[in-house]
């Protein structure tokens, strides 16, 4: 549509400088109009009827010979039409007949011209849309594979998890049946709002916490008094936005090794703040260097939220690990888009 208006628009000043010069060579304003609006309205005829071809036809150089010789073809056939109408239009004129006809190679340079620029300009226009739709085509199936992959890793996450509770609540059911009936409840609740939570892939900082609380009150009912968690988040980070069900794995891993080799209670402290543009979540766990079990990479918790992350913000430095001689921090952080 746009390059439809850019063409009417250039023929309307092209048609009206071309009157401007033939009332420059003594013709009269009516003589010169009427030449002008029948020569151009046949040349915009020629000149539109290649350019549609080429919409839909883009050659390469080896043919562009070709349309030289249309280019040719379609100056001959404009000519010869137009020595034959603009006698009928403008009759009895003998003066302008002798110029008509004094003008006839003059008029058939332009219109090769003219016609030559308009498959010039119409072959780099319409590469340049083909052009736009590939990228455009490309990015859309680059966004829907990262879609895929985003949602095969939020679906990675339950299953293995779903498995250690199911045990637990086989456990229980014969030495502590009401903690096991506890149990089934808090993962109904918990599975319940995961499926809710699929339809959304972004949430605020308050519901992502909500969600993680259930998670961990099925955890403490698995370890007992093994567990305790802290939870800190300033209160002008609950609207804060992340991905949904980003904590959960974070957790998990300082679950996972914090509780490994020990008996004794294990606190989990989860800290959040935040800047402007940035949410900032710290996930801590108790570490002794001599006897914590190796983690080799980051594990497919903490590799999955990097990839998460990556295919999100596309930056690789958005989770970090540190450890010390008694504490092991997992820090991610979570850039807000506008």
């Amino acid at each position: 549509m746009k390059f439809r208006l850019y063409f009417v628009g250039a023929w309307v000043v092209w048609a009206l400088l071309h009157a401007a010069v033939l009332h420059w060579f003594k013709l009269s304003v009516e003589t010169a109009l009427l030449d002008s609006l029948v020569s151009n309205a046949l040349l915009a005829g020629a000149c539109w009827f290649i350019s549609s071809n080429l919409q839909y036809y883009q050659p390469d150089q080896a043919r562009l010979l070709y349309f030289g010789i249309w280019c040719l073809l379609l100056s001959g056939l404009w000519l010869l039409v137009l020595e034959y109408v603009l006698p009928l239009i403008i009759e009895n004129d003998p003066a302008y007949e002798i110029f008509l006809n004094n003008s006839l190679p003059v008029r058939f340079g332009i219109a090769f011209l003219t016609i030559g620029w308009m498959v010039m300009l119409s072959v780099l226009w319409y590469s340049q849309q083909d052009q736009k739709q590939s990228e455009q085509r490309q990015a859309d199936a680059e966004k829907l594979a990262r879609e895929a992959e985003l949602f095969k890793l939020r679906q990675q996450l339950q299953p293995h998890f779903l498995f250690n509770s199911l045990n637990s609540v086989n456990a229980l059911i014969g030495s502590r049946p009401q903690e096991a009936r506890r149990m089934v409840l808090q993962l109904s609740d918990f599975l319940r709002g995961t499926l809710k939570r699929e339809e959304h892939q972004w949430v605020t900082l308050t519901e992502e916490l909500e969600h993680l609380r259930l998670y961990l009150e099925i955890e403490k009912v698995r370890f007992g008094h093994r567990l305790a968690t802290e939870i800190i988040a300033d209160e002008e980070c609950g609207n804060m936005r992340l991905p949904s069900m980003l904590l959960q794995p974070l957790v998990e891993n300082a679950i996972k090794f914090g509780l490994y080799d020990t008996t004794d209670e294990v606190i989990i402290r989860l800290q959040a703040y935040c800047q402007p543009d940035l949410l900032e979540i710290s996930v801590q766990n108790p570490y002794d260097a001599h006897t914590a079990q190796p983690r080799q990479g980051t594990g497919f918790g903490l590799s999955g939220v990097q990839r998460r992350l990556y295919l999100l913000f596309a930056r690789t430095d958005l989770l970090q690990t540190f450890a010390d001689n008694t504490t092991y921090t997992t820090l991610v952080k979570i850039p807000q888009l506008p």
